[in-house]
């Protein structure tokens, strides 16, 4: 009796909410660090020479192939429970140019899907930069930019880092959207040290979205990336002011759904067996209104399947990373990633 009344109790939920006699277009956008997703050739003027069949992980074709099978795997199951074609669009880290972007549109896992690629070359010392992957058959891409992030004016002798890549877009035909796409600098030299370094970049994204919000209030944007900061940083908080309650985010403001997630200690990636949520993708207001004409924020999900999981040794239950020191570890990426849902109403 109990369990029938808890059933009851869901559905009329579920029903209420969303209504019975209505119906949806759904879409997933997603983020993913696709780790030192490296091609195997040493490019001029780039300290990528680990990354070669000669470097520190010998890197040769054969492993470069098997990680794109990997990745490919991965990026194929992501929202298939929700929308037969997956991720719609989504933001990528740590990728080194378009052609392993391109070589991973091209596996047979996800070709029929069509991917499409933007990119920029950056100044990151390492080579890495970010990327998106978008399925014309949803998307159009409307413009695009790579934004720099001069950390010289906050550290007057700081090294070169990845650049912001802004993505204009026409969303199923019907909402112009605005994807901001981050890797901000890494806690590398101590989380407080570094912190500010990480809330100038974030300020990057922010006063363009301000400036979007002053024209219309309403504006669609994702601001999404590894940002190397939780949800609960100065980063998010202070800079980009986002709200953890929806109900809480006013007209011109950001949502941020992974609050609850980092409380209840429910993670992307792990350290010291800590969790954290690096990975994020945050929302503007615009997103919010489920009476709306147009697409409106269903839910964030972080996408960990079993297969994904370290099974032993010292990363024991955390992200399957690609490597071990290293050690090839034949995983998939040393982060999980994280997606949203979005829905319309059929009219």
């Amino acid at each position: 009796m109990k369990n029938t009344l808890l059933l009851f109790i869901s559905l009329f939920s579920v029903s209420h909410l969303w209504g019975q006699d209505k119906q949806y277009k759904i879409v997933a956008a997603g983020f993913y660090n696709l780790e030192n997703f490296y091609d195997t050739i040493n490019q001029p003027n780039v300290d990528d020479e680990d990354f070669t069949p000669d470097g520190n992980y010998h890197y040769t074709g054969k492993i470069f192939l098997d990680k794109v099978d990997h990745l490919a795997e991965v990026l194929s199951q992501i929202a298939v429970d929700k929308t037969p074609d997956g991720l719609a669009f989504f933001g990528c880290a740590e990728i080194e140019n378009r052609t392993v972007l391109e070589t991973l549109a091209n596996h047979p896992k996800l070709k029929a899907r069509n991917y499409q690629v933007v990119h920029y070359d950056g100044p990151d010392l390492r080579g890495v930069d970010c990327g998106f992957m978008y399925n014309p058959k949803y998307f159009k891409v409307l413009e695009s930019k790579s934004i720099r992030v001069n950390l010289k004016e906050v550290v007057k002798d700081w090294r070169p880092t990845r650049d912001v890549l802004y993505v204009k877009g026409l969303l199923n035909g019907s909402d112009t959207i605005h994807v901001f796409v981050n890797h901000w600098p890494s806690r590398r030299g101590g989380e407080e040290a570094t912190a500010p370094l990480r809330e100038f970049a974030a300020g990057i994204s922010k006063h363009i979205i301000d400036s979007l919000m002053a024209i219309n209030p309403n504006t669609k944007v994702l601001d999404m990336g590894d940002l190397n900061d939780n949800p609960t940083d100065p980063s998010m908080v202070k800079v980009l002011k986002c709200c953890d309650k929806k109900e809480n985010c006013k007209p011109g403001g950001m949502f941020n759904p992974w609050v609850d997630y980092y409380k209840k200690g429910i993670g992307t990636l792990a350290f010291n067996d800590s969790w954290g949520i690096f990975d994020q993708i945050v929302l503007s207001y615009g997103w919010l209104n489920h009476e709306q004409s147009g697409y409106f924020y269903q839910k964030a999900t972080i996408f960990s399947k079993d297969f994904m999981v370290q099974k032993t040794g010292k990363y024991k239950g955390y992200p399957k990373r690609t490597w071990d020191w290293n050690i090839y570890n034949a995983g998939y990426s040393d982060h999980f990633p994280t997606y949203i849902t979005l829905l319309k109403q059929v009219k």
